[in-house]
């Protein structure tokens, strides 16, 4: 059977964290950013958590993470 391929776009944006969740970079950070609050820009800046609903899809797509 050959390897399976791990799809690039995703495994640049998703990366496991120690005990196997998904952890991401939130959106809408990137521009517009003169009417956002200075609250809600440095809220944008944590990660976070893939949602448990996506998590199987996440795993198929980067099977070797």
């Amino acid at each position: 059977m050959p390897k399976m391929k791990t799809k690039r776009a995703a495994a640049k944006r998703f990366k496991a964290t120690g005990t196997g969740l998904l952890k991401r970079n939130k959106a809408f950070k990137s521009h517009i950013l003169t009417k956002k609050t200075t609250k809600r820009k440095r809220n944008l800046r944590q990660a976070a958590i893939v949602d448990k609903t996506n998590v199987k899809n996440m795993k198929k797509i980067l099977p070797y993470l």
